[in-house]
């Protein structure tokens, strides 16, 4: 018995795997709007009331596929990050940031899922939350890192805004970090400014502007992890 569902089990993983990657390949053609469930269940020659039992909506396998994204992204950031361990924290920011841009160029339409326009009518459930935060909590352990060591250059509290305050102090308790309400207001900035210069770059903003967008991106990083106050 447990010999047959073990196969099960296998058939099971095989085929989900398969209606992904055609789904992912619809992305690709028509963009996340136009994923359809009975369009992937026509490609890989499947009825669609037996794509149902393993995706029972649309909303469902879009899931599925923002989370590998997701997951996939985090997973090359924390790979970086563990590659340039012992190295300066500007190094590690940088090495971790030019992952992120790689992954991106690498894998066009799954970051034009996570970063690009929303798709009408879907509502991206708390299990993405988590996949999420990968990236950010990446960058975020070499800035806590530099702060547990007294290196981190921590700007004035005072030109934090008081409801800004409240922002960075609600995050720094759902994360369990300790971290001042400058510090982590500079970072979410930094954070969000990453992913800017990797979307202007991959949906074309950069034509006839930058050219030499490697080299670019590097100092603008670089920048940026001096702007969060990395030695």
């Amino acid at each position: 018995m447990s010999a047959i569902r073990g196969a099960r089990e296998r058939a099971r993983t095989e085929v989900t795997a398969a209606i992904k990657e055609e789904a992912r390949r619809q992305l690709a053609r028509e963009g996340a709007a136009k994923l359809s469930l009975r369009a992937v269940a026509r490609e890989l020659g499947m009825v669609s009331s037996a794509l149902y039992r393993y995706f029972p909506s649309r909303d469902e396998l879009l899931t599925a596929l923002i989370v590998d994204a997701y997951d996939a992204l985090g997973a090359a950031a924390e790979a970086a990050l563990a590659k340039a361990d012992g190295q300066e924290p500007v190094e590690r920011w940088g090495a971790v940031c030019r992952a992120v841009r790689e992954w991106a160029l690498a894998h066009p339409h799954e970051y034009a899922l996570i970063y690009g326009s929303p798709v009408p009518g879907y509502s991206a459930p708390q299990t993405t939350v988590v996949p999420a935060s990968r990236v950010g909590l990446a960058l975020l352990a070499i800035v806590g890192d530099a702060h547990a060591v007294g290196t981190l250059r921590v700007p004035e509290e005072a030109e934090v805004p008081e409801a800004v305050r409240g922002d960075t102090r609600a995050l720094a308790g759902t994360l369990g970090i300790e971290l001042p309400d400058a510090a982590l207001a500079r970072f979410i900035a930094a954070w969000a400014q990453l992913f800017g210069l990797v979307s202007f770059e991959l949906f074309g903003q950069f034509k006839g502007v930058v050219e030499a967008r490697e080299e670019f991106f590097g100092q603008a990083v670089a920048t940026l992890g001096r702007t969060v106050g990395l030695p």
